[in-house]
Parts: structure tokens; C-alpha cells; sequence
């Protein structure tokens, strides 16, 4: 790895630990459930099963999420539209990027303890809130609700705009990148209105997955620089 291509990593890392620093911030704030308390009270959460809420706010993207991924599956085969300006390696990038970060808020999801704002007595079910920093202190509940599973459906293509940051133009990574940012708020903010999660599930949601992209996006720029002097080696015999 070259100067020219660690320079815009490290600045890349600086930045992420600064979004992680405000969303420490966040945290700390205690504004998860005045937000909460937006949209629900003692009887629950008013949108939480209108059919036709639930169908454009969560199944319909689910379902667009997934196409989109086996699209650009597809793609790395048999490169269409801006994939064709991609290397097949970068290619293969992208789509691994994205699956990462989805498995990722998967995982973490069945790590957690934490249990849905619906679930809280506060908002007609039965447990206390606890925090998510509490870890190994469960509520009662059944938990897997932290970090937003949902918004990850948009948030977690957050992970491919490295990549095509280095491969295309700017323009076409920047669009993807507010593509991204926007679709994931809106499914979390979705899913808030819905006493499925708190504002702060959706920020770390967003923040791990674009680390995932970060960390594969180092990883793919250090393996040549760590295979080039066994490949001058092999030269030179």
C-alpha cells in the first residue's frame, strides 16, 4: 500500500471515529425515548400494523433490497450499467461489501439482549427499558432488537460506495452514498414510527455497516502491496 492510497484511508478512518464519537454523543443524550414517545404511549404504537404501512415501509423494501443484491450478483458475472466500468475484482467487492454489512447487524442482532420499544410497559407491553450498553443485563424480553435489521436493508449498501469510490467517477459513488443514506433513514425512521426500534439502533445500524465497507475496502488495498514482494521474488528467480 502505497502513500497516495493510505492517505485517504487514514482520513476515512479519522472520519468514522469521529461519527462514532457523535454517536456516542447520541447515546449519551437520552433522547431515544422522548423520540419514541413521538409516536407511541400506554397504548402502543398507532402504526405498527396498518397492512398498508407495513407493506411499502417494510416488506416492499425488503424484498427491492434483496433483488438489488442478486442484481449485482448478477452483475459480477455479467457486468451491466456502471459495473461494466468496474474490474471484476471490484465487482466481487461490492457485492461481498454489501452481504458483509448485512451479516454483520445480523449477528449482532442475535448478540443483543436488548428488546423492542413495543415491548416496553411504557408503551403497552410489559418490560423496563434497559440500555443497550448494558450488556449481558437482559429486560425480560425476548431481545435481537439492537441494532435496526430493517434500515440495514438500505444502510448496509453504504459498505459498496468505497469501492466505487476508487474504481468510478466520483459523481456516480457520491449518488450511491446519498442513495444509501437516505433510503436507511427512511426505513429506520419507518420502523421508529412503528415501535420497532429507537433513532439510535438506526445510527449504529448505518455506522457499522459503513465500517464493514471501510475495513474490507483497506483489507483489498493492502492484499496486493502484501503479495507484490513474493511476486518481484518469483520475477527476479
Amino acid at each position: 500500500m502505497t502513500a497516495s492510497t493510505l492517505l485517504p484511508l487514514r482520513r476515512l478512518g479519522a472520519f468514522t471515529l469521529l461519527l462514532l464519537a457523535l454517536l456516542l454523543a447520541w447515546d449519551a443524550s437520552g433522547l431515544d425515548l422522548p423520540l419514541a414517545r413521538l409516536f407511541g404511549d400506554a397504548q402502543g404504537f398507532a402504526w405498527r400494523d396498518q397492512p398498508a404501512f407495513v407493506l411499502l415501509a417494510h416488506t416492499l423494501p425488503r424484498w427491492a433490497s434483496s433483488a438489488l443484491l442478486l442484481a449485482l450478483a448478477f452483475g459480477a458475472l455479467r457486468p451491466w450499467g456502471f459495473l461494466r466500468a468496474l474490474a471484476p475484482r471490484d465487482r466481487w467487492q461490492l457485492v461481498l461489501a454489501i452481504a458483509l454489512a448485512m451479516a454483520a447487524i445480523t449477528l449482532f442482532k442475535r448478540a443483543s439482549s436488548t428488546s423492542c420499544p413495543w415491548d416496553l410497559a411504557e408503551f403497552g407491553g410489559t418490560l423496563a427499558h434497559v440500555s443497550h450498553w448494558l450488556w449481558g443485563v437482559r429486560d425480560g424480553g425476548a431481545g435481537h432488537c439492537f441494532p435496526a435489521g430493517h434500515a440495514s436493508a438500505a444502510f448496509a449498501y453504504l459498505a459498496g460506495c468505497f469501492v466505487l469510490r476508487r474504481s468510478v467517477a466520483r459523481a456516480v459513488a457520491m449518488r450511491w452514498l446519498a442513495a444509501a443514506l437516505a433510503a436507511g433513514l427512511l426505513l429506520g425512521l419507518a420502523q421508529q414510527v412503528r415501535g420497532a426500534h429507537y433513532m439510535s439502533h438506526t445510527l449504529w445500524t448505518a455506522w457499522i455497516c459503513w465500517t464493514v465497507g471501510l475495513a474490507l475496502e483497506g483489507l483489498a488495498r493492502w492484499l496486493p502491496a502484501a503479495g507484490q514482494p513474493a511476486a518481484v521474488h518469483l520475477n527476479e528467480a
